[in-house]
């Protein structure tokens, strides 16, 4: 499998106060723009973490046109 990565260079910013992760993409874009003053669809990578401190959302990636490519057979 080929895989074709852009070369460009990524930063990884992240929320300095607990996030409520339920807030779903929606929620923790709001954060991203109000708080971080940043564009959360830029690229660029977005930390959060939970209140008690045992939730982190790592990496999730939501495409507003088109699909991911299909890694599996049969798709």
């Amino acid at each position: 499998m080929n895989w074709n990565w852009n070369s460009r260079r990524v930063s990884a910013w992240a929320y300095a106060a607990p996030a409520d992760l339920r807030k779903g993409f929606n929620g923790l874009s709001a954060l991203v723009m109000n708080e971080l003053g940043r564009d959360p669809l830029s690229g660029d990578l977005y930390l959060f973490v939970s209140r008690n401190r045992i939730r982190l959302c790592v990496y999730a990636k939501r495409l507003e046109k088109g699909k991911f490519a299909c890694l599996w057979s049969g798709g």
